[in-house]
């Protein structure tokens, strides 16, 4: 039984995206752009509401004008994350989805029901989508349950050097299916009936730069060294880069996609 709020008509077979908490600006993104997309072709983004990666993909759900459902790990009318209280308070009042839980009102968060509730998220998806894990990662655990129940297990790949992205290729090494752009996100959502096609991707005339970072986050004397350019070009460059929504820096003085 599922204790919830919200529209119940979004409780049908969707797509679970999900990730890291402790998320990067690449992981956040990679959220975005399909959980957004997909909602926007009418698939219901289904996932944790966790900060980070899940948050992500669910707030993108709605900004483009589709449905999410939050399946949390305390009760339904409990706000965890703190952070995550107007966002949960809008799906309980059905504005674009719904909170639902197993567990019955007023539950305290607890790490053994964030176990649990991972195979909900898994049993209400169609697929799950895998944007962003470390090693270890509470990501395998949903992906286990969705193999388990016979769903596919979609990863987007990540950097051979970012240890954020290690569990999400260890999944690819173990089998699971590369998502590398909407097209093939459409592809592999070819049982839900009328999706709208993929959108062409967009094009831009290449950057060394913003290429050196969107394949590999670096500081900006390490691309001055592997790119054999000065660090006050590579510097003005980053500067214009970030100004303009298409890198970010990291916390660790790291920049790359966003």
């Amino acid at each position: 039984m599922l204790y919830g709020f919200g529209d119940a008509s979004a409780l049908v077979s969707g797509l679970a995206v999900i990730g890291a908490r402790k998320s990067t600006p690449y992981g956040r993104a990679a959220a975005r752009l399909f959980g957004g997309w997909a909602a926007s072709r009418g698939v219901v983004i289904i996932s944790g509401a966790a900060v980070g990666c899940d948050q992500a993909a669910q707030r993108a759900a709605l900004a483009a004008g589709g449905r999410t459902v939050a399946v949390l790990g305390c009760g339904a009318d409990v706000d965890y994350p703190r952070g995550a209280s107007g966002f949960l308070d809008g799906l309980r009042g059905g504005f674009g989805g719904c909170v639902v839980s197993e567990l019955p009102w007023g539950t305290p968060p607890t790490r053994w029901a964030f176990a649990r509730r991972n195979r909900i998220i898994a049993g209400l998806a169609g697929a799950v989508l895998v944007v962003e894990a470390s090693l270890p990662s509470g990501t395998f655990s949903t992906a286990d349950f969705a193999l388990d129940a016979g769903r596919p297990v979609l990863v987007v790949p990540g950097s051979i050097f970012a240890p954020e992205c290690r569990g999400s290729n260890r999944l690819l090494r173990q089998g699971a299916t590369p998502v590398t752009d909407v097209s093939d996100l459409a592809s592999e959502l070819g049982w839900i009936e009328d999706l709208a096609p993929a959108a062409p991707a967009a094009t831009e005339g290449f950057d060394a730069v913003l290429s050196a970072l969107r394949t590999n986050p670096m500081r900006p004397d390490d691309v001055a060294r592997d790119l054999g350019l000065s660090i006050v070009d590579v510097a003005r460059r980053i500067g214009a880069l970030e100004s303009n929504g298409l890198i970010a820096r990291y916390p660790d003085g790291r920049y790359g996609s966003c």
